[in-house]
Parts: C-alpha cells; structure tokens; sequence
C-alpha cells in the first residue's frame, strides 16, 4: 500500500510538472508573437515625430487653421497661392509680409499674436492630422525614403524635383494611382533594387517632400529622370530633356 501511495503522489507530481511546462511554454508563445507584432507595427509606422505631428500655424502645418489664415491674407492682398489648408512657401512668405507690416515679430510663424491680428481665434489645443495633402503619413515616409535613397547628394532642388516625379506619376493615369505603387513599380527605381529604400531619410529629405506635396515641382511635370552619367537604358535616354537638376536631368513622356 505504501509503495502505491508513493506512485501515486509520484504520478502525480510529474503531471503537475507536465501543465506546468506545457502553461509557460504557451505563454512563452503568446508573448513571443505579441512582441512580433508590436516590433513590426513600429517599423512599419516608425517615422519621426517631428514630421508626423505637425504644429499648427508654421510651415508644415495642415488644416482648418491655415486655411483661415490663407483666406484672410488672400483677401488683404498679402497672399496669392491657393486657399488649400497647407502651410507652405508662400504661405509662409505671406504672413512674413503681414508681420512687417503690422510691426509683429517677423518669423514667418503664425503665433498667438499674429493670429490675434488677424482675427483668428487660435487653436493650437487641436490636434493635427497625420496627413498632408491627401498622402498618409506611411506615403509621406516612403517618399522621403525614396528621396533620401536616389538624391542625398543632390541640390536641395533636386530633392524636390525627385519627390515632384513621383508625385506626378501618382497623379498620371499610365502609372499606379499610389504611393506604394508608383515607388514599388518593377523597375521605376533604383534604390529599391540596392534596398538603399530602407535607409532613414534625413529632414532635408522630408523637407523636400513637404515642399513637392505643397505645389512646388522645379521640373514642370515631368515624370522620368536619370543620371546621363550612369544611366545604361537606351529608351530614357531617348526622352526629350525639359531640365537638368545637379547630376539629374529630369523628361516628360514621348
């Protein structure tokens, strides 16, 4: 009997150990994926702050507040681009030209006091979008990729002129109507092909987007570019030139 007794408590404790082992081996799991996801969600939308969260009311800016300031300076004659809600260049120039002429501190920031002097209630304790110009901020970042990866060592111009080409491919009915696929298309560019797509970009290369998404293209809409020092295709080569950027020259189609 106490040879059972003992076997018994023997068979168990090993059970005891057994769903024990098998419990921390399904937690161990469960954390394992959890932490899968959370590190892959992160790359996926890891772009910095800074150009996320953009501050209302200075270049950059977005939204209801900028458009009300683009309509005052438009009807006072300060400002002449579109009333489109985007705070950029020559928005920006605008309310520099206000702040001289109402004795404001000129920095081209439409602050507390300068909306004051507008008319405008401020309200800076809304939270801005995280889109600019239509484009997600996930479409914002692959462009700064792309742009930080095919024209770091360029002209600033020339870093807008690559983010104008591809924002008009998005726009162009012979080429896909996204982000993603105007950058992914087979072939388009070349950073894709070295994963030089994957690199950080700077904030001279988000800049340049910002300024691409606000309306200024230096290539006049054109949709291809290369380096006539590298570049090996036969048929780009065959596009008529508009203009030359730093090492780019930038064509339209045939």
């Amino acid at each position: 009997m106490r040879n059972k007794s003992i076997f018994s408590k023997s068979k168990r404790d090993l059970s005891y150990i057994v769903v024990m082992v098998i419990t921390v081996l399904v937690l161990s799991c469960i954390a394992a994926l959890l932490y899968n996801y959370g590190t892959k969600h992160e790359q996926e939308t890891n772009i910095p702050s800074a150009h996320v969260q953009e501050v209302l009311s200075k270049r950059g800016s977005y939204g209801s507040e900028v458009t009300a300031i683009q309509k005052k300076l438009k009807n006072w004659g300060y400002y002449t681009g579109s009333v489109d809600g985007i705070y950029g260049s020559r928005t920006e120039a605008a309310v520099r030209y206000f702040q001289r002429k109402n004795g404001l501190v000129v920095d081209g920031i439409a602050g507390k006091n300068t909306l004051a002097a507008m008319g405008i209630q401020s309200s800076s304790s809304s939270t801005a979008s995280s889109s600019v110009g239509g484009y997600s901020s996930s479409d914002l970042n692959l462009i700064a990729r792309a742009v930080y990866g095919e024209a770091r060592g360029e002209p600033y111009t020339g870093q807008v002129a690559v983010a104008a080409v591809i924002l008009n491919r998005v726009r162009d009915s012979r080429f896909p109507k996204t982000v993603a696929g105007v950058v992914y298309q087979a072939g388009a560019f070349d950073v894709v092909a070295d994963g030089q797509i994957n690199l950080t970009p700077n904030d001279t290369a988000y800049k340049a987007v910002r300024d691409a998404v606000n309306g200024w293209d230096p290539t006049y809409g054109c949709l291809y570019y290369y380096n006539p020092r590298t570049a090996t295709n036969k048929w780009i080569r065959s596009l008529p030139i508009s203009t030359t950027i730093g090492s780019h020259v930038f064509c339209r189609a045939k």
